[in-house]
């Protein structure tokens, strides 16, 4: 997490969302409620939702992925004993909660799933997650402060649109991934930092989804990687809730030539340690600290050898620092990878390096 995360002012309506899907949860769970009871006359009678919520809410269930509607997997939670609908409803709770797993003494976090039938899961994880993949793909029902809005609501790609210019600090800027610093691509993924399979009820949470690159978001890096240990959260940095920014720092090992993932205080070593495991960010820094190393390489040897051509003499130590700070001034915050760059420079100025650029260039024997 090398960059300040910000959550976009649409986040609101990504709240109004999960509120949503907690009025949802809970209609189901009723015990008075039953199959039969789940219809839109029951739910326009639902007195925390409004008409345009109720509206689109049951649009949205009616909707099929070809072998059943979402109103389906309703009606069959809806039908389940009571005993079972009181678990789902206990787990959703501690689940909606995860603010309080970063504020001291947290509640026992959901470790395994509720105590239903493995049905009923099912049929829950796939409608809690079509709000994601259907409803925040297409539009929810409302506006970026969370009012609801018939028409023209935030959906996927206004969020990703959103938080790019909130971290982009000018409007032609490249934008960067705020976890490992590279650039951020084209197509960013939106990332669920807790795997919305195993709670789904995260799947739109404003603080659950943060756009990411391809790499970071790839199953040989984070993937669906857990981000707490067994169920605690006290070791493990946050996108939102436990920012690791300024809080991890790239080092160099100039006698191997790769950098690390480090800590700036001690007692965040063990944070550090999980998200460098968690994005390989030590592994992918240091393939692109010597990829740049190589470039700089090959720009020293390009001159000492223009040098030696026109007859100038040998390329002299103060003549390697010069050049080596030359580049080192153009460096900006607002290019991929700055954070490596940087380690990469003062590696590069390290006295021992410059002592030993000549050697390495084939100047001297």
């Amino acid at each position: 997490m090398l960059k300040p995360i910000s959550q976009p002012f649409c986040c609101g309506a990504l709240n109004a969302c999960l509120q949503l899907q907690i009025h949802l949860l809970r209609w189901m769970c009723d015990p008075a409620v039953g199959a039969t009871d789940i219809t839109k006359a029951n739910l326009l009678q639902l007195h925390a939702l409004t008409s345009i919520e109720a509206d689109w809410l049951w649009a949205f269930l009616e909707k099929s992925d070809g072998k059943r509607t979402l109103l389906e997997r309703v009606q069959l939670l809806a039908g389940i004993s009571a005993a079972e609908k009181l678990a789902l409803h206990s787990w959703g709770q501690s689940v909606a909660a995860l603010a309080d797993q970063f504020q001291p003494n947290p509640p026992e976090w959901p470790q395994a799933n509720p105590a239903i039938p493995a049905a009923a899961w099912q049929a829950f994880k796939q409608l809690m997650e079509a709000f994601y993949t259907k409803g925040l793909a297409s539009g929810l029902p409302y506006s970026v402060n969370g009012s609801p809005l018939a028409n023209g609501g935030v959906n996927r790609a206004s969020f990703v649109d959103e938080f790019c210019r909130v971290h982009r600090p000018h409007p032609d800027a490249i934008d960067l991934c705020v976890l490992c610093g590279g650039e951020l691509g084209d197509t960013p993924e939106v990332d669920h930092w807790i795997n919305k399979g195993q709670y789904p009820l995260l799947s739109v949470c404003q603080d659950n989804l943060v756009p990411i690159c391809h790499d970071c978001n790839s199953s040989a890096n984070k993937g669906k990687k857990s981000v707490h240990a067994a169920g605690c959260f006290d070791e493990w940095f946050h996108p939102y809730l436990r920012s690791g920014h300024e809080k991890v720092v790239v080092d160099y090992r100039l006698n191997t030539r790769s950098v690390t993932c480090a800590a700036v205080n001690q007692s965040d070593a063990e944070k550090v340690r999980n998200l460098d495991g968690l994005l390989n960010l030590s592994t992918r820094w240091t393939k692109r600290f010597k990829a740049e190393y190589l470039i700089q390489q090959g720009d020293l040897k390009r001159l000492a050898e223009k040098k030696k051509q026109s007859q100038q003499g040998e390329v002299s130590r103060v003549e390697i620092q010069s050049l080596l700070q030359t580049e080192q001034s153009k460096l900006s915050p607002e290019r991929p990878w700055y954070e490596v760059h940087c380690a990469l420079f003062a590696a590069l100025l390290h006295q021992s390096r410059l002592d030993a650029w000549q050697t390495e260039l084939g100047l001297v024997s």
